[in-house]
């Protein structure tokens, strides 16, 4: 019996109710779902975002360890062919102070051989200028750090070549008996006769028992120093005391360690003959690739585009040689009284501070002597517009052309 007015609670069968919640939990389902593939598709953009960001990184460092390779492998010219002892910023010191004084101001030799040195420096290395411009102060002392770096290596590298090499040559041209031991750098320097022979002062004769014992014992009169040249940087071996510029850098063993370090241990053992049947820089034109296609490394002479010998050069190998005769057995600038770096600068200044035009006359016939002997006789890049002018082709072709316009003018 119903009463009017009353109100009773809506009634849900149990199907309904079973209905309902399976729709709850198809809606629940259907979002879990959905975020689990909005999670994995945020997961894959943030694993592609770090393969992009490690791809870069990786891509930079390769870049950067290529650029610091780089710098190395240039700075390996500097001991070389700029300066065996004084750093960069020496070189570039120098340079700068030139732009604060005034034109006409005196300067000393050692600043005017700093001052060659730079522009040897920057023609060895073009881009250097123009790279330190544009670098910050921390990334610009990097760069010198790199090529100090190469610079040291290249000469810890040929004084290990050359400890070998020129024990061979020794015993190969002086025939010492004992032999000089390649590996054992103690048994050579003035306890050595053959060494000794070579590195014995120009002004003594080694040959005289006095003058051995002498040197050895480096009583009065005998003292070896920088002020001297070695026996080895002449011709036989042998100084003409009432000339002692005839021969002078000319010896064999100076000529084989210059030889086997910018164009190849090899070629050392051609040095005969007026550079005939040598010319380096077209063979190597030639040997830049293989008969097989395979490509032949490079000697340092071509690393550095380097085509004529220069005085800085020869004044490197001088001492690398004088080192490698010698008893030391790690590279230092102070060998007892002998000073390296002196006698770097000597050799220097005899080559770049030549007294007048007929001294620099007999230094151009020397460099020019040593370029024939070390590469060959390609001096194509040489000639000068008159020589060229002169020669047959193009003599001919101004020949007919006079021919044609005297013909003309007849006609």
């Amino acid at each position: 019996m119903s009463h009017e007015g009353s109100t009773s609670e809506p009634h849900v069968d149990e199907q309904g109710s079973i209905s309902h919640v399976e729709d709850r939990q198809d809606d629940h389902s259907q979002g879990s779902q959905t975020a689990e593939v909005s999670l994995q598709a945020r997961q894959r953009r943030k694993i592609a975002q770090l393969e992009e960001k490690l791809v870069a990184l990786e891509s930079g460092r390769a870049i950067k360890e290529k650029q610091m390779n780089y710098y190395v492998s240039q700075g390996r010219a500097i001991r070389r062919i700029v300066t065996l002892f004084d750093t960069i910023e020496d070189l570039i010191t120098e340079n700068d102070r030139r732009y604060e004084v005034e034109d006409d101001a005196e300067s000393s030799l050692d600043e005017d051989r700093l001052q060659i040195g730079f522009v040897t420096l920057t023609t060895a290395l073009s881009w250097l200028p123009k790279k330190a411009t544009e670098m910050d102060y921390d990334d610009y002392s990097h760069m010198l750090k790199l090529l100090r770096q190469g610079a040291d290596s290249a000469r810890g590298d040929d004084t290990s070549k050359l400890k070998a090499l020129v024990a061979e040559w020794v015993n190969r041209e002086l025939k010492p008996d004992p032999p000089v031991d390649a590996d054992d750098k103690h048994s050579r320097g003035f306890t050595n006769d053959a060494c000794g022979k070579l590195l014995c002062p120009a002004e003594l004769d080694w040959n005289n028992p006095v003058v051995r014992a002498g040197i050895r014992d480096r009583s009065d009169g005998h003292i070896v120093t920088d002020l001297s040249f070695p026996a080895f940087l002449y011709d036989k071996y042998t100084a003409n005391p009432n000339d002692l510029e005839e021969g002078l850098f000319k010896s064999r063993v100076l000529l084989q360690a210059y030889k086997a370090v910018f164009t190849s241990p090899s070629s050392a053992k051609d040095i005969e003959g007026d550079g005939d049947g040598i010319d380096v820089i077209q063979n190597n034109r030639r040997a830049n690739k293989s008969v097989f296609g395979v490509k032949v490394k490079k000697h340092v002479a071509q690393i550095i585009k380097m085509k004529k010998v220069t005085p800085r050069s020869i004044a490197y190998i001088a001492c690398q040689v004088r080192f490698a005769l010698s008893s030391v057995t790690s590279w230092r600038s102070i060998d007892g009284d002998f000073d390296y770096e002196q006698f770097w600068r000597t050799i220097v200044d005899f080559f770049e501070r030549a007294p007048g035009r007929t001294a620099q006359r007999r230094i151009d016939v020397l460099l020019e002597w040593w370029t024939r002997k070390v590469f060959g006789r390609n001096n194509r890049n040489d000639l000068t517009s008159t020589a060229k002018a002169n020669m047959s082709v193009n003599a001919l072709a101004r020949q007919r052309a006079q021919r044609d316009d005297a013909d003309f003018d007849s006609s």
